[in-house]
């Protein structure tokens, strides 16, 4: 070791790195997008502006899209509620109905010592 040595950098097209080391994601990114070539050093200011606009504007329409979807999700929860509640509310009506007969009610209050009559009612006649 006689003294510092600098290796090769990569050649395009090679597929055998002869640094040694790793690079990193943003190295590869750098170098398949070639960022630099496009827009020089630094960012140009006049380009920021435009960029957070249209920033703005996607996390807006993403916020939205998520905002429906969640609403969506909450109208179907209601709903399949509703149903239920409509399918329970039938069949106590249906209960309510069939209780409510003549024979049910006789039979409830056979309990109690109340009897149905059997013969029609007559009539009272009042002599003047």
């Amino acid at each position: 070791m006689s003294g510092n040595n600098f290796k090769s950098k990569l050649k395009r097209g090679s597929g055998k790195q002869k640094t040694g080391g790793k690079k990193n994601l943003f190295a590869l990114i750098d170098e398949k997008i070639n960022i630099t070539g496009l827009i020089g050093e630094g960012i140009p200011v006049r380009l920021v502006p435009p960029f957070l606009y249209a920033a703005t504007i996607a996390l807006i329409y993403i916020w939205s899209n998520h905002r429906a979807e969640n609403t969506i999700r909450k109208i179907e929860r209601v709903q399949q509620e509703v149903e239920d509640l409509r399918a329970d509310v039938t069949t106590l009506e249906a209960d309510y109905m069939y209780s409510s007969k003549q024979s049910e009610v006789a039979k409830k209050i056979e309990v109690l010592g109340i009897y149905e009559i059997d013969a029609p009612p007559t009539k009272i006649k009042a002599k003047k």
